[in-house]
């Protein structure tokens, strides 16, 4: 059964904050009229976090609860709750108490105004000093790098159209470039502000570590939106970069050799043009197969509406 909205909320240890966000959850959504789903994901929780969540469902049927064998990130919580959402809108949000439900029909609001994902802006971040200014300088480089300007693409608290989560798959730490990945597939992206708590229970589960796996993901998403269809435009490059100084510093010996009969066969030059001139036949040779790959495969068209 279709439903208008489904919230789809990773958690993992999060007992002391679940029933309080439900409440708040359903205050703003019967004040909307809206029938709707409350999807908990508990990704691998070791407190009460699951018998919480069981309380509430035993209360109220609009509550749905998957638990994992294990933590498997955020990622997987969300694209596990995208192929289970039944709402025509999915919004999704931390269960940390940080996201405040109340901005949930604004977003839904700006849904209706023709967008396809509205993305929250943290603007007024209640998070520690160091988390901030990591945050600025990460989402500068995102918007740099991918050519998508928000301002906060690792908020969580998001609202999107079915056909959106239907046709995006996230994995490993993807979930923080999904507007980039939306706006590859042609969907339109905007953000508003919204308001952000202080955590009052529990701890944050991000460490320091989640920057260097943030920037590898934000090199996998690069790769993804532009090369995917074109490697050999991206290996190629490469090759074309090592090839060149290859042959111009191969003619600077052969003039040596040739023209000025000077011995050639000691110098560090004659190994560093074989080096680079094999390193660029190898990376444009890897374009040709990528290209091959590629075009044995069917482009995944999202088809927005089809009148007849």
């Amino acid at each position: 059964m279709d439903l208008d909205l489904s919230v789809i909320i990773p958690v993992c240890d999060e007992e002391k904050n679940i029933a309080l966000l439900h409440k708040k959850i359903v205050e703003t959504l019967k004040k909307e009229k809206l029938s709707y789903e409350i999807l908990f994901i508990d990704d691998g929780s070791t407190d009460n976090t699951f018998a919480e969540i069981k309380k509430l469902r035993n209360k109220d049927d609009n509550v749905r609860v998957i638990e994992f064998m294990r933590n498997f990130g955020k990622a997987a919580a969300l694209n596990h709750g995208f192929m289970h959402a039944q709402g025509d809108i999915v919004v999704t949000m931390d269960g940390d108490l940080q996201d405040d439900p109340k901005e949930i029909p604004r977003m839904i609001k700006k849904i209706n105004e023709g967008y396809d994902l509205v993305s929250g802006w943290k603007q007024k971040r209640k998070d520690l000093p160091t988390k901030k200014i990591t945050s600025f300088f990460y989402n500068r480089l995102t918007s740099f790098i991918c050519g998508v300007h928000l301002h906060d693409f690792n908020c969580g608290f998001k609202a999107y159209r079915r056909i959106v989560v239907k046709n995006i798959k996230v994995y490993g730490e993807l979930h923080r470039y999904i507007p980039v990945l939306a706006t590859w597939k042609g969907f339109r992206v905007t953000e508003i502000p919204v308001e952000h708590h202080s955590r009052k229970f529990g701890h944050s589960k991000y460490g320091a570590g989640r920057i260097i796996r943030g920037f590898f993901d934000l090199l996998t998403v690069k790769f993804l939106t532009k090369f995917t269809k074109r490697p050999l435009h991206f290996f190629g490059s490469i090759g074309l970069f090592c090839i060149i100084p290859g042959i111009i510093i191969g003619g600077y010996l052969s003039y040596l050799r040739f023209g000025l009969n000077e011995k050639i066969g000691d110098r560090p030059l004659l190994l560093l043009t074989i080096l680079l001139i094999i390193l660029g036949v190898q990376f444009i040779s890897l374009g040709l197969l990528g290209e091959l790959f590629t075009s044995s495969k069917d482009e995944h068209i999202v088809i927005r509406r089809e009148i007849r």
